[in-house]
């Protein structure tokens, strides 16, 4: 079967990228992020924004500047918008129904934070046996208390490249990487 390909843009929001909690490098993935989503785009694949739902415990409220997109974003009409309540993406969400229906095996994955929701979906996505890419660096995170962000993407990376495969593979590459394949004809 031919892969159908979607790009996931995890909580890309705004209460996630305050001067309290500063993210390692946010112009460069949200330029990253915004490249791939162009490319899928034009590639007739899904963009699928992840959008942390924080109603249960009284932050990221739909509707709120904190549950907004980062300004810097680019968001067309046929881009796809799904609700989350927990650190994986699929978890009571309609993430999967939505992939099915489009016939989606194979995930491009970017967004905040790495070590969080990202690390989490991957996990989910890997036991569902899709084959993932990770965007190395279309993921961010921020400084935590035994780690600098640079070393916890950099172990993330490390961890994903290294995951025993399911029903399907993962793959970690740069946005370099990616670049590169595509204009070589491998079309994403």
């Amino acid at each position: 079967m031919k892969h159908k390909k979607a790009l996931l843009i995890i909580d890309m929001q705004k209460g996630s990228f305050t001067s309290e909690t500063p993210r390692l490098d946010t112009e460069g993935v949200i330029y990253r992020i915004n490249s791939l989503a162009r490319v899928f785009r034009t590639s007739g694949c899904p963009v699928i924004f992840i959008q942390h739902d924080g109603t249960g415990t009284n932050e990221f409220i739909p509707g709120t500047v904190d549950w907004e997109l980062l300004d810097d974003l680019t968001v067309t009409s046929t881009d796809i918008f799904i609700d989350k309540y927990a650190n994986d993406a699929f978890y009571n969400t309609k993430l999967k129904s939505k992939l099915d229906e489009m016939r989606v095996n194979e995930l491009f994955i970017t967004g905040c934070a790495t070590d969080f929701c990202v690390e989490s979906t991957i996990q989910s996505a890997l036991i569902k046996d899709y084959n993932i890419t990770v965007v190395a660096d279309g993921h961010t995170t921020g400084e935590r208390p035994f780690r600098t962000a640079e070393k916890v993407v950099e172990h993330y990376n490390w961890v994903w490249q290294n995951l025993a495969p399911t029903g399907g593979k993962i793959m970690v590459k740069s946005f370099e990487q990616l670049k590169t394949e595509h204009t070589h004809n491998i079309s994403l």
